[in-house]
């Protein structure tokens, strides 16, 4: 076949199976395929879904009979390793949770299926998502970058984003709790998107800390990434969350592709995030150059956005650390097969990475209810003056959006755990759930790749995704690795 598999988008794709050229079956096996070829040099695949090819097979002779379901009928996707898939163990990294295979599927991959996607395989993660600088995991080792296979992918979702940028299929989902899907997605130059709080549901993803973990798409178009948001996004009655969605969604995010859309647009800089002894000179001059772009496409640039006290809002909505009642509740799920049936028994099975021992013991030191914890209900508290301290600001600063970089250094080394980080990610959508995304804005000594991070009010996706779409479509930073 002379049909080009490496990043072909999901409109491409769904028009070469609806013109003939290539069915779903055909292209599972050719994603198999560079899995097969490639993953032994990134380790970005847990495990292959055994019954992808059939499923495939029986979605082409649907699309014959019926017609496609929609856009992503017969589409290849990823998954990360602790979102519940009823036919694949789900086991977050963990060799605790080895061959563990949930009743069902997580409510977003429920989504996709129904849709007509194919899940065609896992991928690893930073164990239980604890790391948002590295993926190792007992299940899956280290997963390695795609661009600089002597650097990390960040983590936890590394695997899904080294397996979607290396081209191992059309789209993937991970989860962000602190940094995990902008941080992988900005370290291989992928669209990465942490949606608003409560507009998709966490049911069935491995919690970490319920209230700020988030699953969502990492693509490598803007228009991919929006496909998948669609397609997941909406009221689950098994996460109550998921309410505030409603009245909160948009027909289609695919009606606010334009790439004009930077006209007008009001973008404030906030340089709090990347003072100039804090930033590598590299990533500095990449991000000034993506707000010059930004401003060339004829946005007013807010250069001296700032939010008063930022530091002591953000250090004020630290709470006691969640994982022990929100994975007790997630084990309890699996019902009476779970391999293990609390953290107690993760930890003393000693089936983990080493290297999170430290954080299993001070999830496990934490006073249960949590209620019983006057911090508890000081930091939920304190996230609500943080998200009116934003929106303040936004609004008398007069900006749509902040913009700033997705990390201020380019990705470590393999082990190195010492050097500046500069993850942006962490300090201000996750404790306030405000939607964040990360779209490519190029590349530090020539192949490194870097992010720039848009963060806006809740619930303006849409927004997000008109800005960062017509960014993308005036610079075309996204280049794929080279994996020969």
């Amino acid at each position: 076949m002379s049909f080009k598999l490496e990043e072909a988008t999901i409109l491409e794709l769904q028009h070469a199976m609806s013109q003939g050229n290539i069915t779903s079956k055909q292209l599972v096996q050719m994603y198999l395929d560079r899995i097969e070829k490639y993953d032994s040099i990134i380790h970005a695949i847990t495990i292959i879904n055994r019954k992808a090819l059939e499923t495939a097979a029986e979605l082409d002779e649907e699309r014959l009979q019926k017609g496609p379901r929609g856009i992503l009928h017969g589409i290849p996707i990823i998954v990360k390793d602790n979102y519940d898939t009823y036919d694949m163990p789900t086991t977050a990294g963990s060799k605790s949770l080895e061959g563990s295979v949930p009743p069902d599927d997580a409510y977003q991959v429920a989504k996709l299926r129904e849709a007509g996607a194919v899940i065609i395989a896992k991928s690893n993660m930073a164990e239980f998502a604890f790391s948002p600088n590295e993926t190792v995991s007992s299940i899956g080792g280290t997963t390695l970058n795609p661009y600089d296979i002597e650097r990390v992918p960040a983590g936890s979702s590394g695997g899904t984003a080294a397996a979607i940028a290396a081209n191992f299929a059309a789209v993937g989902l991970g989860t962000d709790t602190g940094n995990s899907i902008r941080g992988p997605g900005a370290h291989t130059s992928l669209v990465g998107i942490r949606s608003t709080m409560g507009l998709t549901s966490r049911d069935g993803i491995v919690p970490i800390i319920l209230g700020q973990d988030i699953g969502g798409p990492l693509a490598r178009t803007v228009t991919d990434a929006a496909i998948i948001l669609e397609a997941i996004a909406g009221y689950d009655t098994n996460d109550p969350i998921t309410a505030k969605s409603i009245g909160n969604t948009v027909g289609s995010y695919l009606d606010y592709l334009d790439k004009n859309g930077l006209k007008d647009a009001k973008i404030g800089v906030l340089r709090q995030y990347f003072p100039t002894d804090q930033i590598d000179p590299e990533v500095r001059e990449i991000m000034e150059k993506a707000i010059q772009d930004i401003e060339n496409q004829g946005a007013k640039i807010v250069d001296d956005f700032h939010i008063s006290n930022l530091e002591k809002l953000f250090e004020d909505t630290n709470g006691p650390f969640t994982m022990k009642k929100d994975i007790n509740a997630y084990l309890e799920t699996l019902g009476p097969n779970a391999p293990v049936k609390t953290l107690d028994d993760i930890i003393n099975s000693g089936q983990y990475h080493p290297s999170i021992q430290k954080g299993l013991k001070y999830a496990q030191s934490v006073e249960l209810p949590l209620e019983g914890n006057p911090d508890f209900f000081k930091s939920e508290v304190n996230r609500e003056v943080y998200r009116l301290a934003i929106l303040k600001a936004m609004t008398d600063q007069d900006v749509d959006i902040i913009i700033f970089p997705t990390w201020n250094y380019p990705p470590r080394k393999v082990g190195d755990l010492e050097s500046p980080h500069g993850n942006n990610s962490y300090q201000m959508s996750p404790p306030t759930g405000f939607p964040a995304l990360t779209v490519p804005m190029g590349y530090s000594y020539g192949t490194l790749p870097a992010g720039l991070q848009m963060v806006g009010r809740p619930f303006s996706e849409p927004i997000l995704i008109k800005y960062a779409y017509a960014y993308e479509q005036a610079t075309n930073h996204r280049r794929s690795p080279k994996l020969e």
